[in-house]
């Protein structure tokens, strides 16, 4: 039988999380083949993420079903305080359900997003959180380097012609685009392909709408997708 009354009921005062949380998913299978050097690349880029990241953070950590050798890096971390919230998971849940666990439990009024494999830039987290403050209406912000292929954009192309200020030009440099997607494995021909735009216009055109958006509860526990960012 119990005896007295859990002391921690009368604890008044208790650390209150950063007011943001950068959510790090993390997957290595086996350390051989294709992941032969992941775990020094989660190395690696946590080493990054920390070094000057221009704001504080609280970082947490969605492990998804990874070999025993990075669970046990990262449960080391943990001990360290070096990671403040980590989660093991058994098995693989898939990208999107383990986005869906970690997003969902981050504590953070503000969650930056990254994958693994991401090398950061000085004040990456900073620069971020002044483009998402400067337009307080938008719920989500990316610095990746995207040229989407126009195709999928003639619906918000329309909408942006009749509800705001179209922009069209050079918005985002072929440069910036080409130094990011080479660290995914694309060849030079595959990202001249993949970019490729309607005929009339050039390759490197991108259009973009500036646009006011109606304040929605997404605003209030803003997502910085931080993976991929072009400041890294």
């Amino acid at each position: 039988m119990r005896k007295g009354q859990n002391p921690a009921k009368f604890v008044k005062d208790v650390p209150r999380p950063e007011r943001i949380t950068v959510a790090l998913l993390n997957y290595i299978p086996f350390l051989s083949g294709f992941y032969a050097e992941a775990l020094d690349v989660l190395k690696a880029s946590l080493d990054s993420m920390r070094k000057d990241a221009g704001l504080p953070f609280d970082l947490m950590i969605f492990d998804n079903g990874s070999c025993q050798e990075a669970r046990d890096f990262l449960v080391g971390e943990k001990e360290a305080g070096r990671i403040q919230y980590l989660i093991l998971s058994e098995k693989n849940m898939g990208k999107g359900g383990a986005w869906n666990m970690a997003l969902g439990g981050a504590p953070g009024e503000i969650i930056s997003y990254t994958d693994s494999d991401v090398l950061f830039y000085p004040n990456w987290l900073k620069a971020s959180v002044e483009l998402l403050e400067t337009y307080p209406n938008v719920g989500m912000v990316t610095a990746r380097p995207f040229r989407t292929p126009e195709k999928f954009l003639q619906s918000s192309i329309a909408w942006a012609k009749e509800n705001a200020e179209l922009k069209e030009g050079d918005i985002l440099p072929y440069e910036w685009f080409y130094e990011f997607s080479t660290t995914l494995g694309f060849s030079d021909d595959e990202l001249k392909k993949n970019i490729r735009r309607d005929d009339r216009l050039p390759r490197n055109v991108q259009r973009a709408a500036r646009v006011s958006w109606r304040k929605s509860l997404a605003v209030h526990r803003a997502q910085i997708h931080a993976s991929k960012f072009s400041t890294f």
